[in-house]
């Protein structure tokens, strides 16, 4: 190998190696902010799940209580009591649809 060819192949890998590590290093950098708005979207939807899913045990909790109430009570009011339930709506039943 004559010295030009050897100079020539410094000059190269002295340009050519820091210029891909700083695209790659850049391409790196963009993979992470990707990769991080990624998990910050995929938690917020999770927090969203989380409190639909709360405030649906809440109701089923509610209507809960109510039929232990009716049916530990022995008095004469049962079908007044029942009458007075809350009607569910199909928004409220779809869920539970799903669940079962």
């Amino acid at each position: 190998m004559s010295p030009q060819y050897f100079v020539l192949t410094i000059i190269f890998f002295a340009v050519a190696v820091p210029v891909v590590l700083a695209i790659g290093g850049d391409m790196f950098k963009r993979w992470l902010k990707l990769k991080e708005k990624e998990l910050e979207h995929g938690s917020s939807a999770m927090a969203d799940t989380v409190v639909a899913q709360a405030a649906q045990i809440e109701r089923l909790e509610q209507r809960v209580r109510v039929l232990e109430r009716i049916a530990t009570d022995k008095g004469t009011a049962l079908a007044a009591e029942i009458e007075a339930l809350p009607t569910l709506s199909v928004r409220d039943t779809a869920p539970m649809r799903h669940e079962i």
